[in-house]
């Protein structure tokens, strides 16, 4: 009497395995067709946005990957510059692959200087312009909040958009930072949003190195 639930039980665990494998044999089979018909490769303009932390994190861990490719890549930021952190610690055991030039001052409100911010940002800008239109020397070009710097017209964003249109075909260039323009996501390949749902500085939990640094 005990043999028949054990039985329809495993039956019924068959029957399901059968249909899940069914179910992922068609899946396996149209994934196949779209990857297929995936052939295009082209330098990318990608853009992290958003109130969430995890921006620039996201964009020195594609520029990582690329390292890891044998690519060559140029991580210019905008902002940060007046504090160590730990990513430049690793990225300068790669000098032959990458630079990182933190070349801001620190936070608008620490500044307190709309002028100097402006120069400052004008000069991060060229250094990253002409890695943006060099033809050879990089092949990613990270712009770490970039669009800070937009939001508050510290660069002409018609300049911006001009300079990433010309660049080379193969080229790719990651920009992060809030309040992405729309113009720029709209040119965009690739667009993600951070969006915050809990943060320990709510809690009282200061910047810690290895997390924020």
């Amino acid at each position: 009497m005990t043999e028949e639930p054990h039985n329809e039980a495993a039956q019924n665990e068959a029957a399901k395995n059968a249909r899940h494998n069914a179910r992922m044999k068609a899946i396996q089979a149209a994934r196949a067709k779209m990857m297929a018909e995936k052939n295009i490769e082209k330098g990318l303009l990608i853009v992290h946005t958003g109130a969430g932390k995890g921006k620039t994190t996201a964009a020195l861990g594609m520029a990582i990957r690329a390292i890891g490719h044998g690519h060559r890549v140029s991580i210019i930021q905008f902002i940060k510059g007046a504090m160590t952190t730990g990513e430049k610690v690793v990225f300068d055991a790669f000098p032959d692959q990458v630079e990182f030039r933190p070349m801001g001052e620190g936070f608008t409100w620490d500044t307190q200087d709309r002028a100097r911010d402006i120069a400052v940002a004008r000069q991060a800008w060229e250094v990253i312009k002409a890695r943006i239109l060099d033809p050879d020397d990089w092949d990613m070009v990270v712009a770490d909040e970039l669009n800070i710097i937009l939001r508050y017209d510290y660069l002409p964003l018609a300049e911006v958009l001009e300079v990433i249109a010309a660049r080379p075909e193969g080229k790719h260039v990651v920009i992060t930072g809030r309040n992405a323009p729309d113009e720029l996501i709209e040119v965009a390949d690739l667009v993600t949003e951070m969006a915050q749902v809990k943060h320990p500085f709510r809690d009282g939990v200061k910047a810690q190195a290895g997390i924020e640094f």
